[in-house]
């Protein structure tokens, strides 16, 4: 069976989410690798879609 994933061996990726400034991770889950944005973030993102919506 072959795979239908292709290399693409041009692309690099732009910056580590780790330390994207948007992140501002306080905690990672160990199973999932899912990054959680601190208080202060999750405001932000609320407050930005809400002033955003159409």
């Amino acid at each position: 069976m072959d795979s239908k994933i292709k290399s693409r061996p041009g692309l690099v990726q732009v910056e580590p989410h780790l330390t994207a400034a948007w992140a501002n991770i306080e905690r990672v889950d160990p199973v999932s690798g899912v990054a959680t944005p601190n208080e202060l973030e999750v405001e932000n993102a609320k407050e930005w879609v809400d002033a955003n919506q159409k």
